[in-house]
């Protein structure tokens, strides 16, 4: 099927995550896996925004700097950093040296921490946009995924995040963090990890709402 690639060990992937020996580990023990944890999310959110424009790859490799400069993208920490942070950021060659994404993370950990008094989780707020069955396409192929790089449900997550006071959240940005994160199940059909991913969809633990 278009989409997918074997693997020197005989394994068919999502053609992108058997493109590069550091796409693998991501694709496969990563990417589409449900999460629940508030700061891998703050932290998936963040660097889908500096992602834009630029690979997916370039922001991987420099993860564990991105990590190193943000606290661990624990968003509390990231919510008291100053002018003097950003001037240390922006000078930071492990990262993207983007003054506005740089701002827009320490603004976004702040309204993270809003959200969290809102939701009572990151966790809890997200997941209640989850997509049901009706949502999604009925197989998911290559031509699937590329038609549809935003969908009704991410433009309106973008649209309340936006509200909410948070940047670089477009539709196409939240919805990569959709398929990151686990919300939706977008490996190809025939890709290794498909049926990997369901599986742990389907064990998954939703956050409940706080009135639940």
């Amino acid at each position: 099927m278009d989409g997918l690639v074997k693997g020197d060990d005989g394994v068919l992937r999502c053609s992108w995550g058997g493109s590069t020996a550091d796409y693998i580990p991501y694709h496969d023990n990563e990417w589409g896996r449900p999460v629940v944890d508030d700061v891998r999310l703050f932290e998936k959110i963040c660097l889908e925004g500096f992602q834009s424009g630029l690979s997916w790859l370039t922001i991987l490799r420099k993860r564990e700097n991105f990590r190193a400069a943000f606290a661990g993208f624990d968003f509390n920490k990231v919510a008291t950093f100053t002018e003097k942070d950003v001037e240390r950021l922006v000078a930071d060659a492990g990262i993207i040296r983007h003054r506005g994404k740089i701002e827009s993370t320490i603004n976004n950990a702040k309204r993270a921490q809003e959200l969290v008094k809102e939701a009572g989780s990151l966790a809890t707020w997200f997941w209640a946009f989850e997509p049901g069955a009706a949502d999604r396409p009925e197989v998911v192929t290559l031509e699937a995924v590329r038609a549809n790089p935003t969908t009704a449900i991410s433009t309106r997550i973008s649209k309340e995040l936006k509200k909410r006071g948070w940047s670089f959240v477009g539709p196409t940005t939240v919805y990569a963090f959709m398929q990151a994160m686990g919300m939706v199940n977008d490996h190809i059909e025939g890709c290794k990890c498909r049926a990997e991913v369901e599986r742990a969809r389907a064990a998954f633990k939703r956050p409940k709402p706080k009135s639940a």
